[in-house]
């Protein structure tokens, strides 16, 4: 495997830096990407690949060349631990209904209780967007499970 640096791009404190990084088989078939390291994790931009990869494999490739491109960058395995428990890109199974409404109320007073955004600690825990979240916790509102955010008159 072949790293080599692209470019860095410093904004809001930290630091996204742009690697292309190639993976080259006894076989003959390669693979070339440009990956990107932000927050201790690792983000494909673009993938380019000789024979094609399956699903399956192109799954797996961030997997494959994380370990490498972090020490590129060098970045520490517990700085990558932490960060990926804070971000994650699948999104995990969340209950439908008033069970999912009930534990959308729980992770929101669980943040507030330990003085951290709310409305980000129920992003991370559904995947969702900020918007999905807001609709989400909305709709917690709705049932009953969390205060009215506004008293009405």
């Amino acid at each position: 495997m072949s790293v080599w640096p692209a470019w860095k791009v410093r904004e809001d404190g930290g630091t996204m830096a742009w690697f292309h990084v190639r993976l080259a088989f006894a076989d003959g078939a390669r693979v070339d990407t440009l990956a990107v390291v932000a927050g201790g994790g690792v983000s494909l931009e673009d993938v380019r690949a000789q024979p094609a990869l399956s699903l399956e494999d192109l799954g797996a490739l961030a997997g494959w060349i994380e370990g490498p491109l972090l020490e590129a960058c060098g970045v520490t395995p517990a700085a990558a631990a932490a960060a990926e428990q804070l971000v994650s890109r699948a999104r995990p199974a969340w209950p439908r209904g008033m069970e999912g409404r009930r534990l959308i109320a729980q992770e929101y007073r669980a943040a507030q209780e330990d003085g951290v955004d709310p409305v980000l600690a129920v992003m991370c825990a559904t995947g969702r967007s900020r918007r999905k979240s807001l609709r989400l916790i909305s709709q917690a509102r709705d049932a009953g499970f969390l205060t009215p955010r506004h008293a009405r008159r």
